[in-house]
């Protein structure tokens, strides 16, 4: 067959094309990856919390990174229980307890015999504390974390810090590898770490410590930063929802710190206020500034928590008058922290992302006064009432442990006495159901050979580890809790809990939003696309297509 010129001319051309490479997408900034990324949690943050405080919030802050980045409006975990602990491991690691092992905050070790807690590690000491809140490290996660990934593609030249109070919420997130993690000891009024990390605290973090910031901010009353009258988000200030300090007579405005500190903590009730928000910023800056980070030619990993959401939650619940003072100060705090990255390093060379770690249902007992089906569980009279029930059918209580809403049975016993491992722990099941206010339970046996695809029961598999959970998780009714009757607390696989704000914003980030279900775990996945590194090791999340395309 043959050819004219013109078409001989065409294929030429289109079997050149194909093989000239591609031109890179430039982006915004003109930079191929960004020098920093901040990952912000906040802990016990719900998702409608960006609108019910909107109009009080400034426009630096979170409103800022909504109409500057792109919001996804339909976060939410993908497993239970949705503790602190779990949620921060979930974010860094792109999977779930399942895969990476932080199935609590604290849990029962089958092989130890005893509790032990997610970053609990008696092979190492405290650095710039003598206290045992100082021996803590990340060996109890089994899989890398993002920040891990960056580290290793880098050949451990990226710098990667994690920050928070509390000790979990900044270890998990810096990974197997971190340059160094800090979290706060009241007992020292400042920040320390381990010598999983270090010999001694720097020199920078030891000249933070010595200004005294802790004590210089609870020197003052906490009052609201506005008139009280304008908290129309809230229910009154003075109710019977809320936790009352040792000192106070009412849970109401002004709380006098200085005069509250002796019988509740010393300095650490900064952390039940939102001074431990403000101390955790000025401790962020003081780490971008005295590490250098973001200066160097490969990216730098920040992660920061903020641990006070979660304590002024629990104690005063999300409807309190502090819960929303607390979050219109963080907006500032948040505010004056994006201005920071602004001028140290520049918005087009920042990848800020802001998510939280978990959520929070609304207060049992206001809900009761509502009419709606609402409660309170007492899970040691359960665990009292499934030990007498055992006994009288097998002869022995045969419980190690309940706790998590997870019961951990005496498999060695068990084996002793011969009696079949499936019908104890079906057994078990059957009675726990048939409580009141228990919605559903399922056994190891159950989970380890069946396949769940939605609702709770596929929550309660991805939460489920086969070597550390328990023999038999139990998920209560909506809104039906194990705690005081004051303020909330969480951990269950309903909306309430598991729906989350997560924005980006920043270095190659188009402003946007969308409703498409994201889980928790796509937040690792879509880092590792962006910054063009390995997912985590056990990385079950997939990248967000519309941040990523």
């Amino acid at each position: 067959m043959k050819y004219s010129l013109s078409i001989l001319v065409s294929l030429l051309s289109i079997s050149l094309l194909a093989q000239t490479p591609t031109k890179s997408i430039s982006t915004p900034g003109g930079n191929a990856k960004p020098k920093l990324v901040v990952g912000i949690v906040i802990d016990q943050m719900r998702y409608d919390y960006i609108y019910r405080y909107w109009d009080k919030y400034g426009n630096d802050g979170f409103k800022r990174l909504v109409n500057e980045g792109f919001f996804c409006r339909n976060t939410n975990f993908n497993y239970v229980p949705t503790y602190t602990g779990p949620g921060h491991a979930s974010v860094y690691t792109g999977t779930t307890p399942a895969v990476h092992g932080i199935i609590a905050n604290d849990w029962y070790d089958k092989a130890k015999g005893k509790n032990i807690y997610c970053v609990q590690d008696d092979n190492v000491n405290g650095v710039g504390t003598n206290a045992s809140e100082g021996k803590r490290s990340p060996v109890n996660m089994l899989t890398t974390t993002i920040t891990d990934e960056l580290r290793i593609s880098s050949t451990m030249k990226s710098k990667v810090i994690g920050i928070a109070l509390k000790d979990r919420s900044a270890i998990l997130p810096a990974g197997h590898t971190a340059n160094a993690a800090y979290w706060y000891d009241g007992s020292v009024g400042g920040f320390i770490t381990s010598t999983y990390y270090m010999k001694e605290l720097p020199a920078w973090v030891q000249t933070f410590n010595k200004q005294e910031l802790a004590k210089k901010y609870m020197s003052q009353p906490w009052n609201t930063i506005l008139p009280i009258d304008q908290y129309t988000e809230s229910v009154p200030d003075d109710n019977k929802y809320e936790f009352i300090a040792k000192g106070e007579t009412r849970p109401v405005f002004p709380h006098n710190l200085p005069d509250l500190m002796k019988a509740n903590g010393g300095l650490n009730m900064i952390r039940s206020t939102p001074f431990g928000n403000s101390l955790t910023k000025d401790f962020a800056i003081e780490t971008i500034k005295s590490e250098n980070l973001g200066k160097s030619t490969e990216t730098d990993f920040l992660a920061v928590s903020f641990s006070s959401p979660d304590y002024i939650g629990h104690a005063y619940g999300p409807n309190s008058v502090e819960q929303e003072d607390d979050y219109i100060r963080l907006d500032i705090d948040l505010g004056e922290f994006l201005k920071f990255l602004d001028t140290q390093i520049g918005k087009n060379n920042v990848l800020v992302f802001l998510t939280a770690d978990h959520a929070a249902p609304q207060v049992p007992a206001y809900l009761m006064d509502l009419k709606v089906p609402a409660g309170y569980i007492d899970e040691t009279k359960i665990e009292e009432t499934l030990k007498k029930y055992l006994l009288k059918n097998f002869g022995d209580t045969l419980v190690l442990s309940f706790s998590n809403q997870q019961v951990f049975l005496n498999q060695k016993l068990i084996d002793e006495k011969k009696l079949n491992r499936q019908q104890v722990e079906e057994s078990v099941a059957s009675f726990i159901q048939n409580l009141p206010a228990v919605s559903e339970v399922l056994t190891a046996v159950t989970l380890n050979n069946s396949q769940f695809t939605e609702g709770s029961r596929y929550l309660m598999q991805k939460g489920f580890n086969a070597k550390r959970s328990g023999d038999v998780l139990v998920n209560y009714q909506p809104s039906w809790v194990d705690f005081p009757h004051y303020g909330t607390t969480h951990g269950s696989p309903y909306s309430y809990d598991t729906h989350v704000p997560l924005l980006f914003y920043g270095w190659n980030i188009q402003h946007g939003s969308s409703s498409e279900q994201i889980y928790i775990t796509d937040v690792a996945a879509t880092l590792a696309m962006m910054l063009n590194i390995q997912f985590p090791n056990g990385c079950t999340g997939k990248p967000i297509s519309f941040l990523v395309k």
